[in-house]
């Protein structure tokens, strides 16, 4: 690891955690320069739904790039996009009778973000921003000053300014109605709330510790954009393509959002891609208002339509997931139960789940023992108190049990360790 030392930037962070040089991967399995395997529960941070190397989708791409077909084109016309435009109206949107027009942003989630929230304010004349305690939006600037977590926002270097946090859904405890607070602070000319271009939410808060949005509180923030004139932007970057159990996250709630933002396993390969959904009348850009040098990634647009054809032309992909989120949920409510003294809470859905940690140090130790043990997996949230579950949608059910297996024996020796700990600390007081 010595060169990664020397030449690469002290900002890298997940080679901090996982302190080897993977070499290989197919589906649900790294491996690394030894040989050593590792089951993979993070999935590229949710960018691989479809898992490393998908060989559907690996083909489809080899076929394309022996053909000469284009690989970089800008925004102009190519094949491969034609194919993905026809094949995201036919199998994602026309299914949910959703009427969006598609921009292909810069390659990124934060990009997306980025052009959504300029698209809000060109269409509505308006400067202010809401977005909710514990997001996360990305890290340049528009995106950060939406973040929450403070880690991030210290990096700014500049005022983050033009955004309202406001309170998430049980932000306060489940008896307090945080859409109706926000709905005064909008109305009241007193509140010093101004009346913002647009609210932007993730249905499921992945970096901030997979908190989960109340399907009735999403109604409920979708009528207080109606009834404001306000632009409702869901953020589905790590919540989308099926992590949760449905193509979209904001499915299960019944509600249209004005515009949504699509990254991380919309290629369905781990390529660069990222997608502005909008309701035909907020397309305001004037044209090259917002671009990017690779905002025309055909690669990605080939993989992305073999994924969409392959996974979501029916419902038995759907059906799978929400199998295994089943497992995953079970297993968690088991954990809780079996180590009190641990204190962890499930949280999440679909396959988008974990549990809290009362202590932060606890949920540490255990994603330390897990990749001891031969599991890759990560903390999110706040104080990275969450042991988050980010396995590849199309895990086989063998991986998964190994999986979940590893994860088991890692808390209970995290549990075990904390507890010894303590009574060597009880006879040290004592003595």
């Amino acid at each position: 690891m010595r060169i990664f030392n020397r030449l690469e930037s002290e900002v890298r962070g997940y080679i901090r955690s996982f302190p080897t040089i993977f070499s290989k991967a197919q589906n649900a399995v790294l491996t690394d320069e030894g040989g050593n395997t590792y089951i993979d529960f993070l999935a590229g941070a949710g960018t691989l739904n479809y898992g490393h190397n998908n060989p559907m989708m690996k083909k489809a791409i080899i076929d394309y790039l022996a053909e000469d077909g284009i690989v970089h084109g800008l925004d102009m016309a190519t094949s491969a996009k034609k194919a993905f435009l026809q094949t995201f109206e036919s199998c994602v949107l026309k299914p949910r009778a959703l009427n969006y027009k598609m921009q292909f942003t810069g390659p990124t989630g934060t990009n997306a973000v980025e052009a959504a929230i300029k698209l809000a304010r060109n269409a509505t004349g308006r400067q202010m921003v809401i977005s909710f305690t514990n997001g996360f939006h990305g890290v340049s600037l528009g995106a950060l000053a939406l973040t929450g977590n403070r880690k991030f926002r210290d990096a700014a270097g500049v005022a983050l300014s033009d955004v309202h946090h406001a309170p998430y859904s049980g932000y306060f405890g489940i008896n307090i109605d945080t859409i109706a607070m926000l709905d005064k602070l909008i109305a009241d000319p007193s509140s010093g709330v101004d009346l913002p271009a647009a609210i932007i939410v993730e249905c499921v808060q992945g970096e901030g510790g997979l908190n989960v949005a109340g399907l009735n509180w999403l109604k409920k923030l979708e009528q207080l954009c109606k009834r404001h004139e306000i632009i409702l932007i869901v953020d589905d970057i790590q919540a989308g393509c099926g992590r949760t159990g449905t193509f979209f996250s904001f499915e299960p709630a019944g509600i249209k959002p004005d515009i949504v933002t699509l990254s991380k396993s919309l290629s369905g390969f781990g390529l660069p891609m990222a997608l502005l959904l909008m309701k035909p009348e907020f397309d305001v850009w004037k044209p090259g208002q917002h671009n990017g040098t690779f905002r025309g990634n055909n690669m990605a647009f080939v993989t992305a339509t073999a994924a969409l054809e392959h996974y979501w032309r029916d419902n038995k992909f759907q059906a799978a997931i929400q199998k295994k989120a089943q497992i995953i949920e079970n297993f968690l409510d088991k954990l809780a139960l079996s180590y009190p003294q641990a204190k962890l809470t499930r949280r999440g859905r679909g396959m988008m789940q974990g549990f809290a940690c009362a202590d932060p140090a606890l949920a540490d130790r255990i994603t330390a023992i897990a990749f001891q043990n031969g599991l890759i997996i990560e903390t999110s949230g706040g104080e990275d108190e969450v042991v988050k579950l980010l396995m590849p949608l199309t895990i086989e059910p063998e991986t998964l049990l190994a999986g979940l297996d590893i994860l088991e024996h890692a808390v209970a020796e995290a549990v075990s360790e904390k507890a010894a700990a303590h009574v060597e600390s009880a006879k040290e007081v004592t003595a």
